[in-house]
């Protein structure tokens, strides 16, 4: 076993999931606008402590996405911010993508950015302990989206960034996302959600990248957030396990869905259904960001010195979500 595989099995092992806390400034600004919190360095720094902080890392989250600002911090405690996600039994890792921007030749549609000094930024974030890297891909679902542009030009930008990050001994999460934007059916977002899925994979193994090594973060199979033919969760999970089984070959460890748009119980339950009829041979989990947070953001924002309440309440929706990971959810368990 390699030691990419070891650490990405580590991230997932157990029903672990990944708490996705790389929002850029601007994002996390908004966030903390929307409860009245002034987003400050410090108080971006208090929230993202008190979770890192908490109980459930050790038995819940194998792995945090961290943002540039946030792994050049230090806790209230004088601890490096990737020092003290190890000390709770968690690898920390960092985006390294600098956002989508609009692709030449399709200006509806987006390419992600970052590739340009990205050795050098990959050997900066390793020597500040990062364990693992993420860069997003985005694509749109309508009548002509996403393009065969958009869909090349992503694959290839994910597979070039994943081999840089192998080389420098991190394991790069792959995260295509097809957005919920749109009045798409679920089983168009099943036919374009394969199709990128498929180049990915295709241009990461031209491109030489370990698949034991990596880990992929993909979106789950669902109707648009717009469409009147929503599907159920049983449907959801059919359709999802269908797509990985025809689009991702067997050597890839890993699956940690992103929540892209669905509420905390959507995100928890889906996953769930997804895991209790799991027959693909992959560990599936979580790489949540809001669906892990939001409830947290919201106690806290009423008593910022209330950490214990604020972590009780994420403990919460981390703990739901790692038995969703293992099948063993319930909204009996829920609501205890």
């Amino acid at each position: 076993m390699s030691e990419l595989n070891k650490i990405a099995l580590e991230i997932l092992n157990n029903g672990k999931g990944i708490l996705a806390a790389d929002e850029s400034t601007g994002t996390m600004s908004k966030r903390l606008e929307s409860v009245n919190i002034p987003s400050t360095p410090k108080n971006r720094l208090l929230f993202r402590e008190t979770l890192f902080s908490s109980s459930s890392m050790k038995e819940c989250i194998g792995g945090v996405i961290l943002y540039d600002e946030t792994i050049k911090q230090t806790s209230s405690k004088k601890n490096k911010i990737p020092d003290l996600i190890l000390s709770n039994g968690s690898y920390p890792g960092i985006k390294v993508d600098t956002g989508a921007k609009v692709l030449a030749g399709s200006p509806n549609e987006k390419i992600t950015e970052g590739l340009d000094g990205l050795r050098e930024r990959l050997k900066e974030y390793f020597n500040l302990g990062a364990k693992f890297t993420k860069w997003r891909g985005v694509y749109n679902i309508s009548e002509n989206y996403p393009s065969k542009l958009s869909i090349q030009s992503n694959a290839h930008a994910l597979a070039r960034y994943s081999a840089l990050v192998q080389e420098c001994n991190m394991v790069p999460i792959v995260e295509p996302e097809v957005l919920m934007d749109g009045d798409h059916s679920a089983k168009d977002c099943y036919q374009k959600t394969s199709e990128v899925i498929k180049k990915c994979f295709d241009e990461l193994i031209s491109h030489k990248v370990d698949l034991k090594g990596i880990i992929l973060k993909p979106n789950m199979i669902l109707a648009g957030n717009k469409s009147k033919d929503k599907i159920s969760g049983d449907e959801v999970a059919k359709l999802t396990l269908e797509c990985l089984k025809n689009s991702v070959p067997s050597e890839v460890p890993g699956i940690a869905f992103l929540s892209g748009g669905q509420s905390e119980i959507e995100a928890t339950e889906n996953l769930n259904l997804i895991n209790k009829n799991n027959n693909t041979g992959f560990i599936i989990s979580y790489s949540y960001g809001r669906a892990l947070q939001q409830s947290a953001l919201k106690f806290w924002s009423k008593n910022t010195q209330d950490i214990e309440g604020t972590q009780k309440v994420f403990n919460h929706r981390a703990k739901m979500n790692t038995l969703a990971a293992q099948g063993k959810w319930s909204k009996e368990i829920e609501s205890k």
